[in-house]
């Protein structure tokens, strides 16, 4: 089965990277642009020259042209046949490779299925909207039975609902068809909701590769904590379950709630971007809102970080530079902190 090692890989901005894909893994390449993301992609498929070597499982793969790899790829354009049916582009790569139509009729079908497109099996591209082309370009790429599939941002065209909706559908394929997939993405959250690990790329090198959970708790680098938004991490001491699938944690004197799934809260990360502060008292319920007081504000370019005193916390704001100018904030003054709750970030141990 597909275990994917690249060593001391270079080429354009890559520098001597080393990365271990595990078989049947789901890995997220995340990073800003220009920071080789796709160009791992294209080194893996063989579809460019590069220094370095790739292996997939025990045997070595740098002689061996793109069309032997096993690879399935899904471009960002998608490149839909737009001659052919839903069901035609699916069965493209298994006609091509002279599977037997009963199989590929099988295939066809299974894929359509699991992907909910059943239903557009005798339609055009043309009469598809985004997030079923997307559906249609996914089948296709995995409709020849490949063990490794590479993905070049793939939901990135859609809206954020959709998007959300279609990566759930496609780990849920991957996971059930065994696939070994690489998964380029600008979105950290989107890397979230779909990874097994993520892969932070900064200039050509991977700065750092673990689960989600702990890129957020333990930043192994600068570079990556800068990147995920340099969150404020609180330990939490104290719990209590509410109703409604919601749990009350205690970080020092801050009562926070969020969803509860039935193990122990540990930590929470809140990222910087995430705490809104006012000058007035805002509308609204009292969750996760709090009283705090300036300790510190940095002005930068566009935006403002600030410090706040909560609850024997320090907390790192983010403010657009035009919001804490029209506030016109001080050190010392007194503010009002609200946490959004649908964006809280938290490490968990099992139930109790």
């Amino acid at each position: 089965m597909p275990r994917i090692e690249l060593r001391n890989i270079s080429k354009h901005v890559l520098k001597d990277v080393d990365l271990t894909i595990e078989d049947k893994e789901i890995i997220a390449l995340v990073g800003p642009n220009g920071a080789g993301k796709s160009t791992v992609l294209n080194v893996i498929a063989g579809l460019i020259g590069y220094k370095g070597e790739v292996w997939f499982d025990r045997k070595r793969m740098d002689r061996i042209p793109p069309h032997k790899r096993g690879i399935g790829y899904l471009f960002q354009d998608l490149a839909l046949f737009p001659h052919l049916t839903v069901a035609a582009n699916i069965a493209y790569g298994l006609r091509v490779q002279k599977y037997r139509e009963e199989i590929i009729s099988e295939r066809v079908d299974e894929l359509a299925k699991a992907l909910h497109i059943e239903r557009l099996k005798e339609r055009y591209p043309r009469s598809l909207s985004g997030g079923e082309k997307q559906r249609v370009a996914i089948a296709r790429a995995v409709a020849p039975f490949k063990k490794i599939l590479l993905l070049d941002e793939p939901t990135s065209s859609l809206d954020a609902q959709t998007a959300k909706y279609l990566r759930a559908e496609l780990g849920t394929l991957l996971r059930r068809l065994e696939i070994t997939a690489v998964f380029v993405i600008h979105d950290l959250l989107g890397a979230e909701e779909i990874a097994d690990r993520i892969a932070i790329i900064h200039k050509g090198r991977i700065e750092q590769v673990a689960r989600p959970e702990e890129i957020f708790f333990d930043p192994k680098s600068s570079v990556v904590s800068e990147f995920i938004g340099m969150p404020n991490i609180l330990s939490c001491v104290e719990s209590r379950i509410l109703s409604s699938g919601l749990i009350e944690v205690n970080c020092g004197a801050m009562r926070i709630v969020l969803p509860y799934e039935g193990n122990t809260i540990n930590k929470i990360a809140i990222p910087p971007h995430d705490i809104y502060i006012s000058d007035t008292k805002p509308p609204g319920p009292a969750l996760n809102r709090y009283t705090g007081q300036i300790l510190e504000i940095i002005p930068l370019r566009s935006v403002a970080h600030v410090k706040v005193s909560v609850g024997g916390n320090t907390l790192l704001a983010e403010l657009s530079a035009d919001t804490a100018a029209e506030m016109n904030l001080e050190v010392g003054q007194q503010v009002y902190v609200i946490v959004k709750l649908r964006r809280l970030r938290y490490f968990e141990s099992e139930g109790r």
